[in-house]
């Protein structure tokens, strides 16, 4: 190469680097000034006087948020004990969102095999169904829901106020996207696997469970990630369905903090970057299933 071609693909190099850069900064801004406002000890909300790096930056939000108990979150308002703290908040929406995976996979699974293996009437018109569904918003089906779900008792309750209920929800909003992805998946993995081990002897639930499932962890993976995202993050149904401040989760006391007249900006940016922190470790505990290629290797020709 010559010495001006040399240097052209340098320049090339040296202006798409800079170019990534300038997204990565463009995209990395919000985040960033979301943890200045987690450390900014300043009453933000008159005036408005962030910097990117607030004077006096401490950790005080954090272990508001972490250690004091949430006043407007009370079984009883004139009892302080009665009030949720981080941890139950912690548990409920750990309970809620791995319930919503859970179902979500396990009916979102062997739906989308049946689908993609089988044919049986009212096939298309099913996945049919399921797209229109997912045009729905998750507000469309929220009286549906809360009317069903009210209609079932569990105990001396409905199973509507319970963290049961919520999950079942939540499932039945993820389902049908749980079903097209992994549909789309199990298209793509060889037949010619599953007859062979119907050749071994296996029968159709012991093909499923030891070829297909294994063979499809990526879309598992994809599946286990957006389930739990929508049962960790929703707080509109979750509003509509719980009464009992015990029950409540981690979104609905983001969303309790924010006031009609003022917000405490500082817990509030704290408290977003706390949630956020469990989704991050679910993905990249996932993502080497989820980058990973399907049936490479799988099927010699």
């Amino acid at each position: 190469m010559s010495r001006k071609g040399l240097l052209a693909r340098i320049l090339r190099q040296a202006g798409l680097q800079l170019f990534l850069l300038g997204v990565t900064a463009f995209v990395a801004f919000p985040l960033l000034w979301v943890i200045s406002m987690a450390l900014d000890p300043r009453d933000i909300d008159k005036p408005l006087t962030l910097t990117l790096i607030p004077p006096g930056a401490s950790l005080d939000a954090f272990r508001k948020v972490l250690f004091e108990p949430f006043l407007l979150l009370c079984r009883n308002p004139t009892d302080l004990s009665s009030c949720m703290t981080f941890p139950r908040l912690l548990q409920n929406s750990l309970l809620v969102a791995l319930g919503t995976s859970l179902v979500c996979v396990v009916l979102g699974a062997s739906a989308a095999y049946a689908f993609s293996r089988f044919r049986f009437i009212g096939r298309k018109a099913g996945m049919l169904g399921f797209i229109v569904l997912l045009m729905l918003p998750s507000t469309g089906t929220l009286a549906p829901l809360y009317v069903l779900l009210s209609q079932v008792k569990l105990g001396d309750e409905s199973l509507r106020s319970t963290l049961l209920g919520l999950a079942i929800a939540y499932a039945a909003t993820a389902i049908p996207f749980a079903v097209w992805n992994l549909k789309g998946y199990f298209d793509t993995v060889p037949k010619e696997l599953e007859e062979a081990a119907v050749i071994d002897g296996a029968s159709v639930t012991q093909t499923f469970i030891r070829i297909i499932l294994p063979l499809s962890a990526p879309a598992l993976a994809v599946t286990v990630l957006f389930s739990f995202m929508t049962g960790w993050t929703e707080f509109i149904l979750a509003w509509t369905f719980l009464d009992n401040p015990s029950r409540f989760t981690l979104a609905m006391a983001l969303r309790s903090m924010q006031g009609q007249y003022s917000t405490p900006w500082s817990e509030f940016s704290a408290m977003s970057i706390v949630m956020s922190l469990p989704i991050l470790l679910l993905f990249f505990a996932l993502q080497r299933y989820i980058i990973s290629g399907l049936t490479v290797g799988g099927v010699k020709g």
